[in-house]
């Protein structure tokens, strides 16, 4: 999926705990195949070719799962979120590159092929039709957190259940380790690359996911944009911001943190606190100065100074 990913685990003894992991590492592997935008013979990839208006296509039980769950958040966010933004992220990614704006007239192009209402899904045929020729989608938001959850199954069903799986700084996590209340993840307090761990939470079957700009962002014309894509202007964002979300699972955490940051502190939070389970700290750069933002629970997940 473009990333690194790591699994600490604990296990009897070596040849169980190898057997898991590998296992865990082949089914990612596999969820690759079916969810990703970058290879042209993905499953994803496969299905834009294929649908098209009057066209439903078969798809996998794996892949309509994290479009149907893609699509109602989209609806929860009134698309903030949404699968159907590839046109506007490849352009986007090009600008990028090129560190140049996309022409006006190509921007528009690409947004006329965005948007979830265009997609149409069929839960007891487990079709997707494509409404518009030429779309694409891109997974990029949601499917890391649900082929994470997918390997914590997997190593579960290996009989390890103190494990924790980390999608390049995308966390899933099972039971605590030994002798521990929780998993001690670390987190800064700013949002800049590098910044000094000086925060953390202590958590159990559970997941939390980060999504920022600290890392991957561009500077064009004197304006500073980021690598997330707001799917109604179809430009990168252009307030520095972080955004860590604890949830349930993986796939929640994922998409929560991407639906957050195009949404912002007001109305992320107000979603956030319709959906038990959930907390978030949004940090953001506001006229020079870094703001913090939490939900109303977020504390309570946090690492007391008198524990270890």
């Amino acid at each position: 999926m473009g990333v690194q990913w790591r699994i600490v685990l604990y296990a009897t003894d070596k040849p169980i705990a190898n057997n898991a992991a590998q296992n865990a590492f082949q089914r990612v592997k596999e969820l690759n195949k079916l969810l990703s935008d970058y290879d042209p013979e993905s499953e994803l990839n496969k299905l834009c070719r294929l649908s098209g208006p009057g066209k439903p296509t078969p798809v996998s039980p794996p892949l309509f799962a994290v479009l149907k769950r893609s699509q109602a958040l989209s609806l929860e966010t009134e698309g903030a979120f949404d699968v159907t933004i590839s046109p506007v992220v490849r352009l986007w990614r090009r600008a990028r590159r090129q560190n140049k704006m996309p022409a006006p007239s190509r921007l528009a192009e690409a947004r006329a092929k965005v948007g979830y209402q265009f997609l149409k899904l069929s839960e007891q045929n487990r079709t997707v039709e494509l409404l518009k020729d030429d779309m694409r989608l891109d997974l990029g938001g949601i499917a890391k957190g649900y082929a994470a959850d997918v390997a914590l199954q997997v190593l579960k069903a290996h009989g390890i259940k103190r494990a924790m799986i980390d999608a390049s700084g995308d966390l899933v996590l099972g039971d605590s380790p030994p002798d521990s209340c929780g998993w001690k993840i670390g987190i800064s307090s700013s949002g800049a690359p590098q910044a000094k761990i000086d925060r953390f939470l202590y958590l159990h079957n559970m997941a939390v996911a980060t999504s920022g700009d600290a890392l991957q962002h561009v500077v064009i014309d004197g304006k500073r944009y980021s690598h997330i894509v707001n799917p109604h202007t179809g430009l990168g964002l252009t307030d520095q911001s972080r955004v860590t979300v604890i949830a349930p699972n993986g796939m929640t955490a994922d998409s929560l943190a991407s639906a957050i940051s195009v949404l912002g502190p007001d109305k992320g939070i107000k979603l956030l606190n319709q959906k038990p389970g959930t907390a978030c700290l949004i940090l953001r750069h506001e006229n020079g100065k870094m703001k913090s933002y939490e939900s109303s629970c977020f504390s309570r997940y946090e690492l007391k100074r008198n524990q270890p």
